[in-house]
């Protein structure tokens, strides 16, 4: 064999070689950990699923190059450091929460952190220096209180023009939904609504609350939506059912399980939005450096069974304004 055929041969074993180790080498797993004031949030159901898609449609696949880590709380807000810190042991690259005690516990760990839903105002909470540049490990979507206050109001008019008096539902032991709450009631004042304030801390509190509409009734039900409302929705759901007080909610899937109607961000465009910036974050970014997003798309949905089952009539104004309606 001539001498340069003998270099080129060599040169081609070691460009297999290479190509051989390069195809062995494992593939970089990247971590994925969700923080949950409620249950954990399952990779396959609502919207945790949507999530893993956001995920996988960026290149990230469960089981290959991703793996998912998932804690939820139940409702027992005092064991999130715990559930925390439990996600920085499985060594996660990034953490996406649900609820503002959530976001709390992530941001005091350290790790990377996307708040995909229920923070409240980031900045009046002091999670993040400002909208545009958060600043620190938190980053995520976070939605106007004061405008969404606004537009639930205006729709519970909208349903009973004369409307002069609502009950206010929220955790007040969550700054995030305490905040929205002062939202609410700022909004309910400009539009000459008297606000009855029925403030939470634990379930047997809607005892209590359940006791102060029978003795002052109100004319409609607003609940802010946090892990302990939304585990005890079914109770305010029936309380409004059986004294036939239209009630307004925050998210969708209230609706779906038998309240009158809702008005809040699409769950799963937020999620999704949220997966964009967990892949920014794999990608090297700074949560410091991603700004803040807000919700492009809201969802009213309205509930006419449960509307004809507690003989409420609907003005064709507000049907006419649902994104859906359930019948």
């Amino acid at each position: 064999m001539q001498r340069r055929q003998f270099i080129a041969f060599l040169g081609g074993m070691a460009a297999t070689a290479t190509r051989d180790a390069l195809a062995q080498a494992p593939k970089k797993i990247y971590r994925f950990g969700t923080l949950s004031v409620g249950p954990p949030i399952s990779a396959t159901a609502g919207t945790g699923a949507v999530l893993v898609a956001g995920l996988a449609k960026r290149g990230y696949t469960l089981g290959q190059n991703l793996a998912y880590e998932a804690r939820g709380a139940a409702g027992k807000s005092g064991q999130l450091p715990q559930l925390m810190q439990e996600l920085k042991a499985a060594n996660v690259d990034v953490v996406v929460t649900v609820g503002y005690p959530a976001a709390v516990a992530a941001k005091a760990s350290g790790v990377p952190t996307v708040i995909a839903s229920g923070s409240g105002d980031p900045v009046a909470t002091g999670l993040i220096e400002s909208l545009a540049r958060p600043g620190g490990n938190v980053t995520g979507i976070a939605d106007d209180a004061a405008t969404l206050s606004t537009k639930r109001l205006g729709l519970l008019k909208a349903m009973m023009p004369q409307l002069r008096r609502v009950a206010m539902l929220w955790n007040k032991d969550d700054l995030g939904m305490s905040l929205r709450y002062e939202a609410s009631a700022k909004a309910a004042k400009e539009i000459g609504v008297i606000v009855q304030p029925l403030g939470v801390r634990e379930p047997d509190d809607f005892n209590d609350a359940f006791v102060a509409m029978d003795r002052d009734p109100p004319e409609a039900i607003l609940m802010v939506s946090d892990s302990l409302t939304l585990l005890n929705r079914k109770r305010v759901i029936d309380y409004a059912a059986k004294h036939r007080l239209p009630a307004i909610y925050e998210q969708d899937f209230v609706t779906r399980d038998g309240g009158l109607m809702s008005y809040g961000a699409d769950q799963r465009e937020s999620f999704d939005r949220a997966a964009a910036l967990a892949d920014r974050i794999f990608k090297g970014a700074k949560p410091a450096d991603l700004p803040v997003e807000q919700p492009t798309r809201y969802l009213f949905v309205l509930n006419m069974k449960t509307a004809k089952a507690m003989d409420l009539t609907v003005p064709n104004t507000v049907v006419a304004l649902a994104d859906e309606v359930i019948e």
